[in-house]
């Protein structure tokens, strides 16, 4: 791994740990082994390196959350299979995100204190209930839904779920909670079908 890829890497894991704003220069040149000039031939701020850590963790988002999604025929299978993804091969990944979803912790963090920075993160939370909103929306126009199913609405009992099952996460670390939540959304959506 080159020394640009280990910085941007345990500054990742870093960030879930403690946030952006609590994660010092020198606990990231620490984590990385590596000198402040080590670190300014790569990164010419931190906030330089936020933007790295961030397409990073996105990166490691897709590639967890989005797997299989590809072979699944409908949208119903698609939304269980990125829950099911999103609680067994993204929240778990202590290697990656030791402290939770970094995301999560960082648009807490800087929602007040750098709302710029905050913005970037919305993006992605957008994303994916773009994402969801798109699915649940193809699953109707299928007829695998009731007619009577707000694609609205429970784009938004997915969305807030999934990121209350997040928060809970990482403040417990309890699998059982975690499956149990995400268990349940599953089971409410197989409720939902024709």
């Amino acid at each position: 791994m080159r020394l640009k890829e280990k910085i941007t890497h345990e500054s990742l894991k870093l960030f879930s740990l403690k946030g952006f704003l609590s994660t010092s220069l020198h606990d990231i040149i620490e984590a990385a082994g590596t000198s402040k000039g080590g670190f300014y031939n790569h990164f010419s701020s931190k906030e330089d390196l936020f933007y790295q850590v961030l397409e990073e963790g996105r990166k490691i988002w897709r590639e967890r959350n989005l797997f299989g999604l590809d072979r699944a025929e409908s949208a119903v299978d698609k939304i269980k299979i990125l829950l099911g993804n999103y609680k067994d091969r993204y929240l778990r990944d202590a290697d990656n995100f030791p402290g939770g979803c970094v995301f999560i912790t960082l648009a807490v963090e800087l929602s007040d204190q750098r709302p710029h920075l905050s913005k970037e993160i919305e993006k992605g939370f957008i994303g994916l209930k773009n994402m969801i909103q798109r699915l649940l929306d193809q699953g109707k126009q299928s007829g695998e839904f009731k007619e009577d199913v707000n694609t609205g609405v429970i784009t938004e009992i997915i969305f807030n779920s999934i990121l209350g099952a997040s928060v809970s996460f990482s403040a417990n670390k309890s699998t059982e909670s975690l499956d149990k939540t995400v268990d349940s959304l599953i089971d409410y959506i197989e409720q939902l079908r024709q």
